[in-house]
């Protein structure tokens, strides 16, 4: 499924995550919910000045904002390109929200540079 076809999430599911969001993300939650809930995503790292890699995503699904995922990305099919890295549903969802906003200004389906970060454990 796209992104574009992505259907809101029903609100006794967004309820739940509300008090993790302000502003702006709140409006956004019903997608990113909706969007968590498939369990993966493909799109494309864009490297400035460089070539962009494609990859997949894909990580474990609950219910509950609290609970771990399990996420992993591989990038251009290559299996030495993986990368996997747990953290707390509501975390996980703020990134993917932001991937929403970045879609929907770019067009492009590509994490934030925080999130890289994050997953490359560079902050560390």
């Amino acid at each position: 499924m796209t992104l574009e076809k992505l259907q809101p999430a029903q609100s006794k599911d967004v309820h739940v995550y509300m008090p993790y969001y302000q502003g702006n993300k709140r409006n956004a939650l019903p997608l990113a919910i909706s969007l968590y809930r498939q369990g993966s995503l493909e799109g494309t790292r864009i490297i400035e000045g460089g070539e962009s890699i494609p990859f997949v995503a894909s990580w474990s699904v609950s219910s509950l904002p609290a609970d771990l995922t399990r996420f992993r990305m591989q990038f251009d099919g290559n299996a030495e390109l993986s990368y996997e890295i747990t953290m707390a549903n509501f975390e996980f969802v703020s990134y993917l929200i932001e991937l929403l906003f970045s879609f929907k200004r770019s067009r492009l389906v590509d994490f934030s540079q925080a999130f890289y970060r994050k997953l490359l454990r560079l902050d560390d």
